[in-house]
């Protein structure tokens, strides 16, 4: 099957049990209420969260990464410091 134009995806990586998990989470739900696409939020205490930040050799967290469907990072933020909604929906629906 041909596809032109490729299928984005939000990866959010963040601690659970962190200062930062409340505002994580929230900011993910906002974004899953603007947005169509997949929005994940992963925990780094599971493999795939860690398998994540390791192959994207993120250091700071919570991070957020725009993917395309093969895994080819577009765009990311890293840090407690969240990027505005607008930006975050305007790279994922590029």
């Amino acid at each position: 099957k041909f596809c032109i134009l490729s299928r984005m995806k939000l990866v959010i990586l963040y601690h659970p049990n962190s200062e930062f998990s409340t505002n994580t989470e929230s900011f993910a739900d906002n974004c899953r209420q603007r947005t169509t696409k997949s929005v994940d939020i992963l925990s780094l205490d599971t493999p795939e969260g860690s398998n994540l930040a390791a192959l994207y050799d993120l250091v700071e967290y919570p991070c957020i990464l725009i993917l395309r469907e093969d895994g080819q990072l577009v765009n990311h933020w890293q840090g407690s410091n969240f990027p505005m909604l607008d930006e975050v929906m305007g790279a994922l629906n590029s």
